[in-house]
């Protein structure tokens, strides 16, 4: 989408690493995160702490070793997969594209649905709004950055305004702290859930993606890459906790959720009418900064299979962009988007990670497409332990759940 400009090199590195975390981060906080996290500790109470800290885990093997291989090897996700397994790439493309169009057919009726509790505007006519200040940021001639900004102020904008909710609703510190070191109830179904929702489909890669387009590849970027995973992985984490401290304190109270809408009784339950304004606020960047991660990732799987003299060119993968952004949310408009299926796609994407991770793994033992890089053992190990436990707990949860 844009290199790193030759003056101002260190400032326009710096700014395309916070810009990829964040990039990551807040397509990952979605409307589903912030279902998922509300209704799983409905049902968990303090206990789904446990679950988010053995998702932060294997958040960390799974995005270490993906921004690792592709910024190592200079080349995105599903060619290296293909290098590794000809056929798995676009095997790839297809479970990553058709996941993304799913959640973002989901990530635009949020942004309706935002703009409704924070307007009072029609979640339709919200839901295009949205959409059109979406492909605004990659109308720009500078999309790159334009979406790198746009997504650390919205990142910022909601970790805020939950944080204030969280306090707000006085959760039990204490057992919060408790239960996520020694858990009360443990269930499979949240924790596939949730890495679903933070490294799943998509978002695995976007950072990763967004990295190379911007030129930051090479043995010689691994350290810079790795810090920018971290960052990524630690603004969804904090995200995830506040909100999950938020959902407790008003659980422990014994207060009810709205099953149509739980995440606002979350944020009225704490904070009257202006909560419920702020959780429109926090909906609507949630969503519309995915609808952008979401697009922007799925377009980088798709265009491989491009022509090359269009896989690169900005203007064809602008209107590919533009173009996934206006179906996505003309499927929304006809067919709706229920809450129910936010929470079922997020188990069901969570298999895109089993297989992404795994073609990663096996890239990094090939010498010839890591350019000199050796992945180290424990990170090996680690990335091959999250892939096999996700791949477990996958088939467990659709065999016993659906």
């Amino acid at each position: 989408m844009t290199t790193i400009p030759p003056d101002g090199q260190h400032r326009g590195r710096l700014r395309i690493l916070v810009g990829a975390a964040f990039l990551m981060a807040t397509s990952a906080i979605g409307p589903g995160f912030l279902t998922q996290t509300v209704v799983f500790t409905a049902i968990l109470g303090a206990s789904f702490g446990f679950a988010i800290l053995v998702s932060v885990l294997f958040d960390i093997g799974a995005q270490l070793t993906v921004w690792r291989m592709v910024v190592a090897s200079g080349l995105p996700a599903q060619t290296l997969a293909d290098r590794v397994l000809p056929g798995l790439g676009k095997t790839l493309i297809v479970l990553v594209a058709t996941g993304g169009l799913a959640f973002n057919i989901g990530n635009v009726a949020g942004a309706g649905l935002g703009l409704n509790a924070l307007l009072g505007i029609d979640s339709g006519l919200g839901a295009a709004l949205s959409a059109a200040i979406a492909i605004g940021l990659f109308l720009s001639k500078e999309a790159g950055r334009a979406m790198d900004r746009f997504a650390q102020l919205m990142g910022a904008l909601m970790v805020l305004l939950a944080a204030y909710v969280a306090w707000a609703a006085s959760p039990p510190l204490g057992e919060a702290v408790m239960r996520t070191v020694a858990p009360e109830r443990l269930d499979a179904l949240s924790i596939i859930t949730i890495v679903g929702g933070t490294v799943g489909g998509y978002i695995t890669f976007a950072g990763a993606h967004r990295l190379l387009d911007a030129g930051v590849t090479g043995v010689g970027s691994i350290g810079q890459a790795t810090r920018s995973a971290v960052l990524g992985i630690g603004v969804a984490s904090l995200m995830r906790v506040v909100l999950f401290l938020a959902a407790l304190g008003i659980v422990s109270q014994g207060l009810r959720l709205d099953p149509t809408n739980p995440p606002a009784s979350v944020f009225r339950h704490a904070a009257g009418e202006l909560g419920y304004r702020f959780f429109g606020a926090v909906m609507w960047a949630a969503a519309i900064t995915s609808v952008v991660g979401s697009a922007y990732t799925s377009i980088s799987f798709v265009r491989t299979l491009l022509p090359p003299a269009h896989r690169d060119n900005l203007r064809s993968t602008s209107a590919m962009i533009i173009a996934f952004i206006v179906v996505s949310t003309v499927v929304f408009l006809l067919v709706g988007r229920p809450v129910t299926i936010l929470i079922e796609v997020g188990a069901m994407n969570a298999f895109v990670l089993p297989i992404g991770l795994t073609a990663m793994l096996l890239a990094s033992r090939r010498a010839d497409l890591m350019n000199g890089y050796r992945h180290p053992p424990l990170r090996f190990a680690a990335g091959t332990a999250v892939a096999l436990l996700m791949a477990v707990l996958g088939v467990y949860t659709v065999v016993t759940q659906f």
